[in-house]
């Protein structure tokens, strides 16, 4: 048994900590604020619920029963019908703009198939190209159906059914591999571009190499781009390898541009980099530098960028939020490019907006050198 000047000094220690606890306000924060806020992300943001999916309608009966059906659909808390379609060309055309997750197609005469017939044909087409979330659309807009239908037996005598067709586009297979990825490109890229460019830069200031470097005639942008170029090439490789290991080992094809995918990787790569060199202007060690990129970036990007979770089902201001995310605009380009076969005219806004990330991060991050280089 303790003695009692040992309980007395193990419960001084004890309410010493307590203290330094409450004194702390970093330590407050992260005991209490990180549970609330993974408990409000993962609660209500980050759900594989589909609500308010953006679907379109090709109704070429237009009759009474076609009619409510859409409006069953358009009713639902899980969809949203946000377009008509007047031609077949333009179901393809709706996938490829990326956001409509479903097309319910309904073929002429689809009353008077029910009246005389009993049944009549109906199609549900759904993006695979991410294939838990196609089939959960797919699900859902089967149930609303079989909803519909029952109701028709209700009213009526004789027996009425849909026969109802599923398709998955771009991926019949429902492959998952079609989805991860594009996913796994992103993070990769994100990893070794962010995080060993910033950790590269501020290993430079630990060692004081950094003022030494900045007070060199080669000017601050030339020193930034000499240490991030090896990551540049490093990724470039990887960007090759991935793609060879998804073509020849996971069957998942490049419908797309193959210069233009590599085109689009090497501008994600760039804005990665410009990323790394903007953590490493306001981190002063390489563990703040590596912390700060794996909870700002990796953490953010792997949730937010409609990888892991559907960007369409959480709350407005994060959706806001992973606008500013550059995963969420790659993932879309690798996938588009990739999957769906889309080319330039289908992924230029989203090039653009990385560009345009890109240009402000290498001017902060360089200002941020400047700044320090006039102290």
């Amino acid at each position: 048994m303790p003695t009692k000047l040992a309980r007395v000094a193990f419960g001084a220690f004890i309410q010493k900590e307590w203290k330094h606890i409450f004194r702390d306000r970093k330590t407050i924060l992260i005991l209490f604020g990180m549970p609330l806020v993974q408990i409000l992300i993962f609660g209500f943001a980050l759900s594989n619920e589909v609500k308010h999916a953006r679907i379109a309608v090709f109704d070429q009966s237009n009759d009474s029963f076609s009619r409510e059906l859409v409006k069953r659909l358009d009713a639902s808390r899980h969809f949203d019908v946000v377009s008509r379609l007047d031609h077949p060309t333009a179901v393809q055309d709706a996938f490829k703009a990326g956001n409509i997750r479903l097309v319910v197609v309904i073929p002429a005469g689809f009353e008077n198939a029910l009246r005389a017939f009993h049944q009549a044909p109906l199609q549900l087409l759904a993006d695979g190209s991410d294939p838990n979330l196609g089939t959960t659309v797919v699900h859902y807009a089967s149930a609303i159906v079989g909803a519909s239908q029952e109701e028709l037996l209700e009213h009526h005598s004789l027996p009425y059914g849909f026969e109802t067709e599923l398709r998955m586009m771009f991926n019949p297979q429902l492959e998952a591999a079609y989805n991860f990825v594009p996913g796994v490109m992103a993070m990769i890229l994100l990893l070794i571009c962010a995080m060993m460019t910033s950790v590269a830069i501020v290993r430079e200031k630990e060692h004081g190499n950094m003022e030494v470097l900045l007070v060199s005639p080669v000017k601050p942008l030339w020193i930034i781009l000499a240490k991030t170029i090896p990551y540049l090439v490093l990724s470039t490789a990887n960007i090759c390898s991935i793609l060879l290991l998804s073509y020849f080992v996971l069957d998942v094809p490049v419908k797309g541009s193959v210069p233009l995918l590599i085109g689009g990787s090497l501008i994600f790569t760039v804005t990665a980099l410009s990323l790394g060199m903007f953590v490493s202007s306001i981190a002063h060690t390489q563990t703040v530098a590596m912390f700060g990129t794996l909870v700002g970036l990796f953490l953010p990007s792997l949730m937010f960028s409609d990888f892991m979770f559907p960007v369409d089902n959480m709350p407005e201001p994060l959706r806001i939020l992973s606008y500013a995310l550059p995963s969420r605009w790659y993932f879309y380009i690798v996938k588009s490019v990739m999957i769906k076969g889309l080319g330039l005219e289908g992924i230029w806004k989203e090039l653009l907006i990385l560009s345009g990330m890109t240009l402000v991060l290498l001017f902060v991050s360089i200002r941020k050198f400047d700044n320090r280089l006039a102290l």
